[in-house]
């Protein structure tokens, strides 16, 4: 069993209907080709180095076209995969195994890639140090319909998840700041409106707004986009006053840097808005 959570609300959903796109009116190339009963074992192979992710997808993926097809999860959920190694296997009807092949690795692709990612980022906090306690957290820049797919690979790949959706945090951003007229206005309030239990995060982009966000007291300040000097000291102003994170481009030959200015938090939109699918293949015994 895997150690780390899926939030399964959806997802049977989500994978229904990405086998009705696929699939369609039926696999005319498999059942031409294939008999009825012909059996087969099959092998989702990493082509290149990975971290495991996606094993509960790609078994619910094969038992939603088959109940009767056998997933063995070979690799550990956030387990690193050289290349050649095999990740899970299939066995049972060939051609349910082919239906359900493409949706099952296009999931697991886009998922090991995030991980992947995700774990590069991660690796580079301890280059800022020992007793770093900066965390790598993603975005709301997710694939419409995958979020929840999404974050998790992030925490198998051992970054952090930001808020899950509009409703779960209060982040001013600078539109909410515009229409407000201010950030003090935007904070006094997201104060009187928001549930007592909600931190209140206030996004800024220069020194002069970070003073006005502290003094209208914000708990986390997200500092958007400034460069180091800017952030160090941002963070020296914020000190014992406010959460600071960093956010707006950041690349992961950054990351040891920003660490080491002493920012609790980072947050990578890249972790899931433009990552690089893995390549894994499914190959037939």
């Amino acid at each position: 069993m895997s150690r780390y959570e899926l939030d399964a609300i959806g997802v049977d959903e989500t994978i229904l209907r990405a086998l009705t796109e696929d699939v369609g009116a039926g696999d005319v190339t498999t059942e031409a080709c294939i008999d009825a009963g012909t059996l087969a074992s099959a092998s989702a192979v990493a082509r290149n180095p990975v971290v495991a992710c996606g094993g509960p997808i790609f078994e619910r993926v094969f038992h939603a076209v088959d109940r009767e097809l056998v997933v063995e999860r070979r690799a550990e959920e956030g387990a690193r995969v050289a290349a050649g190694g095999t990740l899970w296997t299939v066995r049972g009807r060939a051609r349910s195994i082919l239906i359900g092949e493409r949706v099952a690795l296009n999931f697991v692709q886009r998922m090991m890639g995030i991980a992947t990612t995700a774990r590069s980022y991660v690796d580079a906090l301890p280059q800022a140090g020992p007793g770093c306690a900066t965390r790598i957290t993603d975005t709301r820049k997710t694939t419409p319909g995958l979020r929840a797919l999404e974050r998790y690979a992030v925490r198998v790949g051992g970054a952090k998840n930001h808020r899950d959706n509009l409703g779960s945090a209060v982040l001013i951003k600078d539109n909410h700041i515009a229409a407000c007229g201010g950030i003090r206005s935007a904070i006094e309030r997201a104060r009187q409106h928001a549930p007592h239990t909600s931190r209140v995060e206030c996004e800024v982009d220069s020194l002069e707004q970070l003073d006005a966000a502290l003094e209208a007291g914000a708990d986390i300040v997200l500092l958007d986009n400034m460069d180091d000097a800017t952030v160090a000291e941002a963070v020296r102003r914020a000190r014992g006053k406010a959460i600071t994170e960093a956010s707006g481009g950041i690349t992961l030959e950054r990351i040891p840097a920003l660490a080491r200015l002493g920012v609790d938090v980072i947050s990578v939109g890249a972790l899931t808005h433009s990552v690089r699918a893995a390549d894994v293949g499914l190959d037939f015994a």
